[in-house]
C-alpha cells in the first residue's frame, strides 16, 4: 500500500512525548530481535507467535498515544485556526490505518 502525501509536514513534540515514543520503539525493536533469536534457534511455533502478539500490541498501543497526541494537540490547532478540513483529514487517516 502506497501512502501519497500532500506534503511533507512537521510536528514539535515535547521532549518527554517524544522520549516515550523513542523509548517504546526500541522496546519493539529489542522483541523483534529476539523474536529473530528465536527463529534462528527454532523455538517452538507457540512462543514465536506469543512474542509476535506481544509486538503487535506494543505497536498498536503507540498507534493509540500518537493518535491522542494528534487529535488533542494537531488537530485542536487546525480547528482553532479556522481549518475544518482537518476532520475530513483525520477520517481518511482512520480508514487508512484499519486497512
Amino acid at each position: 500500500m502506497e501512502i501519497v502525501r500532500k506534503e511533507q509536514k512537521k510536528k514539535r513534540r515535547m521532549p518527554l512525548v517524544k522520549k516515550d515514543f523513542i523509548n517504546r520503539l526500541h522496546t519493539i525493536e529489542g522483541q523483534i530481535r529476539g523474536i529473530e533469536k528465536m527463529i534462528e534457534e527454532d523455538r517452538y511455533c507457540d512462543d514465536i507467535l506469543i512474542q509476535l502478539a506481544a509486538v503487535s500490541k506494543s505497536i498498536r498501543g503507540i498507534g493509540k498515544e500518537l493518535l491522542k497526541n494528534h487529535l488533542s494537540t494537531c488537530v485542536v490547532d487546525e480547528i482553532k485556526n479556522g481549518n475544518t478540513d482537518i476532520v475530513n483529514d483525520v477520517i481518511e487517516l482512520m480508514g487508512r490505518m484499519d486497512g
